[in-house]
Parts: structure tokens; C-alpha cells; sequence
């Protein structure tokens, strides 16, 4: 079989199924692959039309004058196996078929077809009845929504819209992906073919998964286990109760198998688990951008005073030392801020803190040896916390959390200049310290 690496860096794509019809699927990809920046040739193939979209259009695959590295096909599913046939014998490396109609309605014994020509040709197939995938670092979508930032998180997922919302998310948050893949069925290229991809991937530093459940568990774990020596991997497993189990059994048709199992092998593996989309999320940003703590004595200084109990109470339930501040260090702040400040830990600057109260207290702080982290919550519009968080990580290897949120523009403003230079942002102290919390484990 063809290496993925050919796949995620084609040079060549054609859609089958391409259209002019704005509300067809085959449209959509097709656009997005060209507004995506795709920089290779693209060919639209229709025996029905002339031209979409600007590009000409080729009557069938087997019609176009030159090499084709990715055939993304959205074809009724009766004519997958044709497509597939002209794929191979082109040399096509992979194949995304967008198609459904597969061994998710029951048609196991089409699946098992298209399986056979993709393996006598050495095509490799992502799906059938899949979202596609998405390479930034090629600039190649051949999926939907479009997302074109570039991140280090790779998303793997059995549901194309939990991966798409985890790329939406990181697109608007000015984060971006490395790639995303939306398994399908997994016919043939499956979870493990891709952690194995992605651990090898320079633009990626951590790979997020949504599985219903594992085809080989034993090639699963080993995979994992290799990846763990180069990355972190975050994994979302759904089916923790025995509806749930059900529901993913209609839905892919794989067994979900006993939680507890599973659960003992993330831990045996090193593997993050997250329990929500929202976690996935904020787990995947927080070890693609930062490092372990040396500790986990933490400083929580704030403009909120509620906010810093939240973060405090977090801290505590998640075996986070939120510990006081050493006399000297103390007095130092006492000195340094205002009066009405509440020199403790969580350090409270008050509701009429601006940044450069931020940067005072951050700079005395990280002068001792008596914390690990500091969460900053940045409560209210303050102007100028980017550079703050900047200037303290050059000054400091402690870990610098950062939680903003009551903030309106002025917060959305900061929150992607942060993101930008590299510092995920918090919406909540909860989620910022469960955030810390995945980096010490």
C-alpha cells in the first residue's frame, strides 16, 4: 500500500462528483480545496458539465492528462467501485470517499469491494461515508467547513462533526490545526494509521482523538505507546454508559467494549482522556503550546476576586497546591501595589487593575523559588495583558496560565494577539486550571 505521507502531501487532486450546484457536497469540497490555497492542480471531474468553478472539467478520472495523487469521490455509492478502478489505474495513492451507502446502511458487501481494488491497486482509502481531511500544512481541505490556520493539533475523529468543531474552534481562536481526518467507516485506513502518521508529523505536536471504538486493540496500544515517546495524545471515547454503547454501535457499527477496560489502558498508556468536546479542546491547546511544570505549586493572580476562588477551589480539587506566600515575597507585593490590593494567594489586584498591576506583581513573584505556575485571570476589559504574558515568559520558566473572560471586545482583541504569539487562553478559571492539571499528569 502506498505510504499516507503521498496522501496528506498530494501534489494532484481530482473530485469525482464535482458540481455547480452550490448546495451539492461535490461543490463545496471543490471550492474549498481552491479558496483553501491548494497550490497543485485540481481537476473537477463531470461528464455533464464543461467547467466549474473556472477549471475545466474532465469527463471521467481516467480522462485527465496526468498524474492524480488524491481522488476525493462524492458519487452515489454504486459507482464508488468504477471510480475506484480508474483511481487504480492511474496510481492514484489515496482515495477519500465521501460517498455513503457502505457498511453503514448494511451494504458490508460493497465496502468489502472497493476495499479489495484499493488493496490490488495499493490505493489507500479514507471513509467511505466520511467528512474528508485536512492538511494545512499543504494547504489541501478536501473537506468541509473550510479551515485554512495552521496549529499543532492533529484531529482524528470517528464523527465528522466533533473533529469539525474542534478545527472550527481552533480556527476562530486563531490556534489552527496541523490536519484533521474524519474516519467514516475506516474501511481501510483507520485511527491507528494515523496516530502512526501524525507522530512522525514535524507540524504537529499533539494528536486528538474522538473514537467510538478500536478495530485492533493490540496494534492500537502499540501505536499509542509509540507515539507517547514524541507527543501527547488526548483522546475523547464516548459510550460510558450502556445506551451510549448502543448508540455507537448504530452509528459505526464497532463495539464501544467495557469503559473500565479502556479507561485502565489510557492510564497504563500515558494517554490524556477528555470527557466533553469542550476538554478535548482545551486539553489539545494546552499541551499543543505548553510544557510541563516543574511542580504543581501554583500562584493565582487576578482582578476578580470571585474568579480567583473559583480558580483556587479548582486548584484544590485537582491536587494543585495553591500555596501561601512566603513572608518576604509578601511584604515585596505589599510594598509594590496599592492598598486596597489583597496580598495573598490568589492574589487579588482588585477591580481597578490595568495590566502594568499584572506586570508589577508577576515580576516579584517570579523572583522566588515558591511556585511552579501562575494563572493570571484577567477579569474586566484590560488592555495590554498580551504583552504582560510576553514579557513574563521571556523573564521566567514557570509555567504562565492564563484565564480572561469579562472582558468583551477588548478580551477578544487580547485573547487572539495571546493566541497568536503562542499563549493558549481560557474562558473560564475552572478550564484553565483542569488545563494545568493535563500538563502535570
Amino acid at each position: 500500500m502506498k505510504p499516507l505521507e503521498s496522501v496528506f502531501n498530494a501534489r494532484c487532486v481530482a473530485v469525482v462528483g464535482a458540481s455547480a450546484n452550490p448546495e451539492k457536497t461535490g461543490h463545496i469540497i471543490l471550492k474549498n480545496i481552491i479558496e483553501g490555497g491548494f497550490a497543485g492542480r485540481i481537476y473537477p471531474v463531470n461528464p455533464k458539465a464543461e467547467e466549474i468553478l473556472g477549471l475545466p472539467c474532465h469527463a471521467s478520472l481516467s480522462a485527465i492528462d496526468g498524474p492524480v495523487d488524491v481522488v476525493v469521490i462524492v458519487v452515489p455509492s454504486k459507482f464508488v467501485p468504477d471510480v475506484m478502478e480508474e483511481a487504480g489505474g492511474k496510481q492514484v495513492s489515496g482515495a477519500v470517499v465521501i460517498s455513503g451507502g457502505f457498511g453503514e446502511t448494511g451494504n458490508e458487501e460493497l465496502e468489502r469491494r472497493i476495499v479489495a481494488i484499493a488493496e490490488r491497486y495499493g490505493t489507500r482509502i479514507i471513509g467511505p461515508n466520511c467528512q474528508g481531511f485536512n492538511y494545512t500544512p499543504n494547504r489541501l481541505c478536501a473537506s468541509w467547513p473550510l479551515v485554512t490556520k495552521s496549529g499543532p493539533i492533529a484531529v482524528i475523529s470517528q464523527s465528522g462533526t466533533v473533529g469539525a468543531a474542534i478545527e472550527m474552534w481552533a480556527e476562530q481562536a486563531g490556534i489552527g490545526i496541523s490536519g484533521f481526518v474524519a474516519l467514516g467507516n475506516a474501511a481501510d485506513v483507520n485511527e491507528t494509521d494515523l496516530i502512526d502518521l501524525f507522530k512522525e508529523d514535524p507540524n504537529t505536536r499533539v494528536i486528538s482523538l474522538y473514537i467510538e471504538g478500536v478495530q485492533d486493540g493490540r496494534r492500537f496500544m502499540e501505536s499509542v505507546r509509540s507515539a507517547r515517546e514524541k507527543k501527547p495524545v488526548v483522546v475523547l471515547k464516548p459510550g460510558t454508559t450502556q445506551k451510549g454503547a448502543r448508540a455507537i454501535q448504530s452509528h459505526t457499527r464497532s463495539i464501544a467494549g467495557r469503559d473500565e477496560i479502556f479507561e485502565a489502558v489510557t492510564r497504563q498508556l500515558g494517554i490524556v482522556r477528555a470527557r466533553t468536546i469542550t476538554e478535548l479542546f482545551d486539553y489539545s491547546l494546552a499541551l499543543g503550546f505548553m510544557d510541563k511544570p516543574k511542580g504543581n505549586r501554583l500562584l493565582i493572580v487576578t482582578s476578580s476576586g470571585g474568579s480567583g476562588i473559583i480558580a483556587t477551589d479548582a486548584a484544590e480539587q485537582n491536587g494543585i497546591r495553591v500555596v501561601d506566600l512566603p513572608g518576604q515575597l509578601a511584604a515585596e507585593l505589599k510594598q509594590a501595589l496599592p492598598p486596597q490590593c489583597v496580598v495573598a494567594n490568589p492574589l487579588d489586584l482588585t477591580g481597578d487593575a490595568k495590566a502594568e498591576r499584572y506586570r508589577v506583581a508577576a515580576d516579584i513573584a517570579v523572583q522566588y523559588d515558591a511556585v511552579d505556575s501562575i494563572l493570571l485571570i484577567f477579569g474586566d476589559p484590560i488592555p495590554g495583558a498580551c504583552e504582560v504574558v510576553n514579557d513574563l515568559k521571556e523573564k521566567t520558566d514557570k509555567r504562565i496560565v492564563v484565564a480572561y473572560l469579562g472582558g468583551g471586545q477588548t478580551e477578544e482583541q487580547e485573547k487572539l494577539k495571546l493566541h497568536r504569539s503562542g499563549t493558549p487562553v481560557f474562558p473560564t478559571p475552572e478550564r484553565a486550571v483542569a488545563a494545568l492539571r493535563v500538563l502535570l499528569s
